[in-house]
């Protein structure tokens, strides 16, 4: 159990980030920094931990609470993603090539 109570270096400094899911319905997030883009089926924001794509069917913010960083989201989701800065150079690199 020791691994999972470590703490890692890079989080120093930063807002704590948690992720609660009730019925895949609710969803509770706090860390949030900005909230980029949102609609229907998809919502952008900008956490602590980097960015996080919520992908499902009918989702609608039920609270957003900017100075304690936390937003709620109701709806059916279907994926949580974190987009790492690795990935957005691969897919730039792709499209890059695909588009000269």
């Amino acid at each position: 159990m020791e691994y999972y109570e470590q703490k890692d270096p890079s989080v120093r400094g930063q807002a704590e980030h948690h992720v609660k899911m009730n019925n895949r319905r609710n969803l509770e997030i706090t860390g949030v920094k900005e909230v980029d883009s949102f609609d229907a089926e998809e919502f952008l924001l900008q956490t602590s931990m980097g960015y996080l794509v919520v992908r499902g069917q009918n989702l609608q913010m039920k609270n957003l609470d900017v100075d304690q960083g936390i937003v709620s989201i109701k709806g059916k989701v279907y994926e949580l993603s974190y987009l790492d800065e690795q990935q957005g150079e691969k897919a730039k690199g792709f499209f890059s090539k695909m588009f000269k």
